[in-house]
C-alpha cells in the first residue's frame, strides 16, 4: 500500500480555491491510483488529497461491454475500502480502450503492443474512463468516452515509439501526451483529458455536487 499526502500548487487564483479548495476544504480526498498522471490531474484542479493506493484482482464479467466494464472495475476497487470517515471520499478510477467490441487492456509485453498499434492503426477506437466517488453513505459512478481516430501507423513508427516511450503501463499501449499522440492522431471527438485517464471536467462537476450534498 502507497499512502502519502500531496499539497496543491498555490500557483491557482483565488477564484478557483474559492470553486473547489474552499468548497471541499472540510473533506478528506482520498486518490486511489497510482497512475502519475491522474495525481498530477488533480494538482492542477488544485486539490488537497492523500494517496492511498490498494490492491485489487481487475477481473470482470465477460457479458459487460464498454462503459460498464470500467463502470465496475472503478467501483471494485472502491469496495476494498471498508473504514471510511464521515468527511472521507474515496476516488477510484479506471480506463479502457474499446474497438470493434472488444475491450484493450495494457499489453502483456512488447510483443503484445505491438500487435495493438497495428490493430489501431489507420481506424477508429474508442477509450472509455469510470470515476467513482465513494464516501461513508454515499457512491457515485461517472463516465466519458472518446472517439480516437489513428492515421497509418507504419512498423518504424510504432518500433521507434516502443523503444523511446515504452507504453507498457497504459491501456491500448499508448499514450496521447507521448510523441505517437503528435504524430500519429488524426481525429478526435471528446475529452482530450479522458484518453489519458480522468474526464477532469467530470470530477470537478462531481466533486463540487457533493460538496453541495446534491449527491
Amino acid at each position: 500500500m502507497v499512502y502519502h499526502r500531496e499539497r496543491a500548487t498555490k500557483k491557482q487564483t483565488n477564484l478557483t480555491q474559492t470553486m473547489l479548495r474552499e468548497t471541499l476544504k472540510d473533506y478528506n480526498i482520498i486518490l486511489a491510483s497510482g497512475s502519475p498522471r491522474r495525481q498530477n490531474f488533480f494538482k492542477l484542479l488544485d486539490l488537497d488529497f492523500m494517496i492511498d493506493v490498494r490492491e485489487v484482482d481487475e477481473v470482470y464479467p465477460e457479458t459487460l461491454q464498454g462503459s460498464s466494464i470500467t463502470d465496475y472495475l472503478a467501483e471494485l476497487k472502491a469496495s476494498v475500502f471498508t473504514e471510511i470517515g464521515d468527511k472521507d471520499i474515496v476516488v477510484t478510477s479506471d480506463t479502457i480502450v474499446w474497438k470493434d467490441g472488444v475491450a484493450i487492456g495494457k499489453p502483456k509485453d512488447r510483443e503484445d503492443a505491438k500487435r495493438m498499434l497495428f490493430e489501431l492503426s489507420g481506424d477508429f477506437h474508442e477509450v472509455f474512463t469510470s470515476v467513482c466517488f465513494t464516501g461513508k453513505d454515499f457512491q457515485t459512478t461517472v463516465n466519458d468516452v472518446t472517439k480516437v481516430w489513428f492515421k497509418p501507423l507504419t512498423e518504424a513508427e510504432i518500433d521507434y515509439y516502443l523503444d523511446t516511450c515504452k507504453p507498457f503501463d497504459k491501456a491500448g499501449s499508448y499514450g496521447i501526451q507521448d510523441w505517437l499522440g503528435y504524430i500519429g492522431i488524426a481525429k478526435l471527438e471528446g475529452c482530450f483529458f479522458n484518453v489519458m485517464g480522468l474526464p477532469t471536467r467530470l470530477v470537478y462537476k462531481t466533486l463540487m455536487a457533493i460538496a453541495d450534498r446534491r449527491l
